[in-house]
């Protein structure tokens, strides 16, 4: 079984309460079985969950939508889970919507999971939606210093020289500038 999917089962075991529907999602088979637990009026949160993940993870696109409102929920664990199933799903819209939730100011507190995974899928759009959340982050007492940490080793990783300016403005904060020292090393000359 993957790490992940052991994780997330364990976790929604506990939020289920010993449901016989959260059993019968863990050992089905029958993707049909699952997309239906997205679409069934009442569903709780834990089953949609269950049933986008493992969509995901067998790359069928019913559960794309889910997962990119999961990838954007409150809840850290939540969001984990959605960004690795996304990066598995295969689905071409992944990389844009994951880059208009790592943009979006009004929702910059869940940004982290959305920078990695932009990261992850190396897509066109990553570069660009990194450089533009980092420098947002760069205003003087931003609160989102984990973002901005994600988006200078992100960056880094990318290998982009587009990403040169930015992560030279990142050295003079000092919780960014270590990384930041790594990340235009990492770029090509």
């Amino acid at each position: 079984m993957d790490e992940e999917l052991r994780s997330l089962t364990e976790r929604l075991r506990i939020e289920a309460e010993a449901s016989p529907a959260y059993d019968r999602l863990v050992a089905t088979e029958d993707l049909h079985v699952l997309a239906a637990a997205l679409t069934e009026p009442g569903q709780p949160l834990w089953a949609r969950e269950l049933a986008a993940f493992r969509l995901g993870i067998a790359g069928d696109g019913r559960a794309f939508e889910a997962l990119v409102l999961l990838l954007n929920h409150r809840e850290p664990r939540r969001c984990a889970s959605a960004a690795h199933a996304l990066a598995r799903l295969g689905d071409p819209r992944t990389a844009r919507a994951a880059a208009a939730l790592a943009t979006n100011e009004l929702r910059v507190a869940y940004a982290l999971h959305p920078v990695r995974l932009l990261v992850e899928l190396r897509a066109p759009e990553a570069v660009p939606a990194l450089i533009t959340t980092l420098r947002r982050r760069l205003r003087p007492h931003d609160p989102y210093r984990a973002v901005a940490l994600a988006c200078v080793q992100g960056l880094g990783a990318l290998g982009d020289v587009r990403a040169g300016p930015v992560l030279n403005d990142a050295l003079a904060h000092p919780v960014l500038a270590e990384e930041a020292v790594r990340a235009l090393a990492r770029l090509p000359e």
